[in-house]
């Protein structure tokens, strides 16, 4: 806040603060300060080897159960949210809508891959994804670099971890050999067992982390990461 560096993006649960005009006078009650609402925003990361633009926004846009649905932006706000804190209901899996899962997310990177010096940033499906890849394509990429490294620590480890993933999203693009790294997901914050993922953007690299409960603790681990000027590297390939 001191850097006034604080952003606030609506997505389509937020009916209040994208449409209530005292929306801006609760977050200045919260923060102290005049906090504007976007519905998206871009980072510019000046980088010895050039630049990177970083799109920032909910990810909601195009799905047509969520954007410009005013009755499903409605219901999910103030009749669905409510219900699923009081009867504890998750339904925001990896798991979840498996089909419109995976139509979403190509709609988002084959948008990010037609983008110059740009990656976007979005949400909405719950899924974490890095550099344009689900959890399960890394870790087929993983087993094959396994595979021919003879590594078989690795591959037994692989091994037990991939039906695991495959439970919660079963669905592997037939590119993902090749897809070009410039879609991030950011995740969920309501995983079952209370795991958060989440991006971070610091010290000169980008970072999927999960903070995940252990012995009651809070720990925050990371997931994966690399530094950006790699990142527009290979976005330039």
């Amino acid at each position: 806040m001191d850097r006034n560096a604080f952003a606030k993006i609506v997505g389509n649960h937020d009916l209040y603060w994208g449409n209530d005009p005292f929306a801006p006078v609760s977050l200045k009650l919260m923060y102290g300060k005049i906090i504007k609402i976007y519905s998206g925003i871009v980072l510019r990361a000046e980088l010895p080897n050039g630049y990177i633009d970083i799109f920032c926004t909910h990810g909601h846009q195009g799905d047509a159960q969520s954007d410009g649905n005013k009755f499903s932006k409605w219901f999910v706000s103030t009749v669905w949210g409510p219900l699923q804190t009081f009867l504890e209901i998750n339904t925001n899996s990896p798991a979840t809508n498996d089909d419109s899962k995976t139509l979403h997310n190509q709609y988002m990177y084959e948008w990010s891959a037609a983008q110059t010096d740009l990656v976007l940033i979005t949400g909405h499906t719950h899924q974490p994804v890095f550099k344009s890849l689900t959890h399960l394509e890394r870790l087929y990429l993983d087993m094959e670099t396994a595979i021919r490294a003879d590594d078989q620590i690795a591959i037994e480890k692989l091994n037990k971890e991939i039906p695991k993933r495959k439970r919660e999203y079963d669905y592997v693009n037939s590119s993902f050999h090749s897809m070009k790294p410039g879609y991030f997901n950011s995740g969920c914050c309501c995983f079952d067992g209370g795991t958060i993922t989440g991006l971070e953007i610091s010290e000169g690299k980008i970072r999927l982390v999960r903070w995940i409960y252990e012995d009651g603790i809070s720990v925050r681990k990371v997931a994966e990461e690399m530094f950006l000027t790699d990142l527009i590297r290979d976005l330039n390939r």
